[in-house]
């Protein structure tokens, strides 16, 4: 059976948890290794559902991209609905312990049972043969003996899902990676919300560091893992009866969470 190998170059950052569960904190970290727990989360977009077949997670130690792939102990391996996964919501796919010292890489590797929902109906992703071969996830960052590490891996579901002219459907993965501890977030509420709004945070003139969608629940949004700076984000509604709204001078601060006032369309 064909696997898909799939990572791409993305920010990482490595630091201390401040976010812990009960169950996390009843599971003491090996004081003579280091704990990575891998996280799966979702950028939302249009779609009713989009299962991904996660079959592992392996990383690179060695600095060998061929040769020094390890399957990660524990691995949560399974058909995951990426909808499911939004605006704070995640899963744990790893938490493994590890033998101190550099994390040179980490691949996701996927099954072929991969699937869009659309008006009801799944359709199968394809996967374009570049994909299939992988691109590397470079970290090359130490891990110390008794401190645990949580890797975010953010799909972006918009971008990564593309229609073909003959009306099929591409699976091309974009992900970021980022430590929820780690950089500042952004979060929010649009009003209305009885449809999605697109939600894309600049740093820039043109340039787009991250996206989200709004959820159809409250309106509520939340763009994780960026750098300390000044932002303006880009409202555009579904809806073409509301106009797309800016909204500028947005500061983030390291670990903190900058919290917008609602946002109305109008």
């Amino acid at each position: 059976m064909k696997t898909l190998v799939l990572s791409a170059c993305a920010l990482f950052f490595f630091a201390s948890c401040s976010r812990l569960g009960k169950s996390e904190q009843d599971d003491p970290i090996n004081p003579n290794k280091a704990r990575l727990q891998v996280r799966l989360t979702d950028d939302p977009g249009p779609y009713q559902a989009v299962l991904i077949d996660i079959r592992d997670v392996m990383i690179n130690t060695t600095g060998d991209s061929v040769n020094g792939w390890q399957s990660l102990a524990g691995v949560s391996a399974g058909q995951y609905d990426l909808l499911r996964l939004v605006n704070d919501d995640d899963t744990v796919l790893v938490n493994a312990d590890l033998n101190p010292g550099r994390v040179e890489q980490i691949r996701l590797v996927l099954g072929p049972d991969n699937f869009v929902k659309i008006d009801n109906q799944l359709i199968r992703l394809e996967t374009p043969s570049a994909q299939q071969s992988g691109l590397k996830l470079n970290i090359h960052q130490d891990v110390s003996a008794g401190i645990l590490y949580i890797l975010t891996m953010d799909f972006d579901v918009a971008r990564s899902i593309i229609r073909t002219g003959n009306g099929r459907y591409m699976l091309k993965p974009l992900i970021r990676t980022v430590l929820t501890a780690a950089g500042g977030t952004i979060q929010g509420t649009v009003k209305p919300f009885t449809f999605q709004t697109a939600v894309l945070a600049f740093r820039g003139p043109g340039d787009t560091v991250a996206t989200t969608y709004s959820s159809l629940d409250n309106g509520g949004y939340r763009i994780r893992g960026l750098s300390p700076a000044t932002y303006s984000l880009h409202f555009i509604p579904n809806d073409t009866l509301y106009r797309d709204t800016v909204i500028s001078g947005i500061t983030v601060t390291n670990g903190m969470v900058t919290v917008v006032d609602t946002t109305r369309l109008q």
